[in-house]
């Protein structure tokens, strides 16, 4: 019987839960639908249908809390679909303008807040 040691993820930026409607916009002008599922100050995770390469740079828009950010992502990993046909991305933020900055730094903000609380005890 083989066993494996406990993996153990090394990450440099904190990573939050985020779930959030976007698109990304290839540079031929592909528009594919995806959904974010994890957020950090460099990057996010998120599910799409359509896999797309590892080293693949494009557009990324994200919609969340009647905001919108816009900004310039790539491809670092993929997770095929397991048969289901969603495929997880790694995408790494490459630019951003310092006001989509103040966007993402707003949401990460807000979701440290909520990690944070501590429920009110019952009466």
């Amino acid at each position: 019987m083989i066993t494996s040691a406990p993996f153990r993820e090394k990450r440099a930026n904190q990573r939050f839960s985020f779930f959030a409607d976007a698109e990304i916009t290839l540079h031929d002008g592909t528009s594919v639908p995806t959904q974010i599922a994890e957020l950090s100050s460099r990057g996010c995770y998120m599910g799409t249908l359509l896999p797309i390469p590892i080293g693949t740079e494009f557009r990324l828009r994200i919609s969340h809390d009647m905001r919108t950010c816009e900004l310039q992502g790539k491809v670092i990993y993929l997770h095929s679909g397991s048969g289901l046909g969603i495929f997880g991305m790694g995408v790494l933020i490459e630019k951003i303008a310092a006001d989509e900055r103040s966007v993402i730094d707003t949401w990460l903000y807000d979701l440290a807040r909520k990690r944070l609380a501590i429920p009110l005890p019952l009466t």
